[in-house]
């Protein structure tokens, strides 16, 4: 080997530990700047306190947002509709006014559309309530209820009194099965010895009086009729249900439910079963005792109601 050839790789020698020192530099810069990033990305994404109240103040204005333009969507469907009965009314008086032969089928028409175009507009709610908050309402009182029951060591079998001129329709939750239906008392909780247990004002009591006020007769008397009116109540007057099919048999009647409000039908006095038990309570004047189990593929619960003795709440 040449002198020449030793000195150049002398010389590559002595530049490889400076190479190398300038490689792990860079090597340290790169990693130093891609910790540095990542350190201003994690602050970035950190809101401080009045950052968050600023996001929850906005998240909050466009739900309330939300709401009102649906409760606004809700009334134009109702004042459309007011105007198409409006129009159709409009047009049978004029129709009455030019075709003398159809005169007094167009006039009453005419009224008809004109006056449910009226009713429509005045009766248009002002505000409009998701069945989900009035559900997550009702079902935090039905788990007190229940936890208040098996607290007091009560049967969970309710009893639906009609009550009288001076007490409204309550209902009984009693000690034993063999414990009489109280008269006269106000509860909540019946402390005598025949009459213990819990007296409650059920969820349906409210309903039952707003379906009576609304009803152009005084409700029926006779299981049959009575049923098929509770039924219809429910669905076209409370919008509760989708279908109801009332099944009658003697002093027994089975609705059969399908796609109702307010969760399921099988927890303590919930509006729907109770505003059934009530309904058939107050216009017999007879107690009422209620079961209810999940349907079948006709419906999603069976709710089953019977008359019982007034006094001890043994059927009859």
């Amino acid at each position: 080997m040449s002198h020449h050839d030793t000195d150049r790789d002398d010389s590559a020698t002595d530049r490889t530990p400076t190479e190398h020192g300038r490689t792990q530099s860079t090597t340290g810069e790169a990693t130093s700047g891609e910790a540095a990033a990542g350190s201003h990305a994690a602050a970035e994404t950190t809101l401080t306190p009045d950052e968050l109240a600023a996001q929850v103040e906005l998240l909050a204005d466009e739900n309330a947002r939300l709401r009102e333009t649906y409760a606004n969507a809700k009334r134009a469907r109702y004042r459309r509709t007011a105007l198409g009965l409006a129009g159709v009314g409009m047009l049978a008086v004029v129709g009455g006014l030019t075709v003398p032969a159809g005169r007094d089928v167009l006039f009453v028409l005419g009224a008809t559309g004109l006056f449910g175009a009226l009713l429509t507009y005045v009766l248009t709610p002002e505000r409009f309530v998701a069945a989900s908050v009035g559900e997550r309402i009702y079902g935090a009182l039905a788990t007190n209820h229940a936890a208040l029951i098996d607290e007091l060591g009560l049967r969970s079998e309710p009893r639906y009194l009609p009550g009288t001129s001076s007490v409204a329709p309550k209902v009984f939750v009693p000690q034993r099965a063999s414990t009489t239906s109280p008269t006269g008392e106000t509860g909540p909780i019946v402390t005598d010895e025949d009459h213990r247990g819990l007296l409650l004002e059920p969820t349906g009591a409210e309903l039952y009086t707003a379906f009576a006020e609304a009803s152009p007769a005084d409700p029926a008397t006779t299981p049959a009729p009575l049923a098929g009116q509770l039924a219809e109540a429910v669905v076209d007057q409370f919008e509760l249900a989708r279908t109801i099919e009332p099944d009658v048999d003697g002093d027994r009647v089975t609705f059969a439910v399908t796609d109702a409000a307010f969760g399921p039908l099988d927890r303590f006095d919930h509006p729907i079963p109770s505003f059934l038990a009530v309904g058939l309570a107050a216009s017999r004047g007879r107690p009422v005792r209620l079961t209810v189990y999940p349907g079948d593929d006709r419906a999603d619960w069976l709710v089953t109601c019977w008359w019982t003795d007034a006094a001890t709440g043994d059927s009859r």
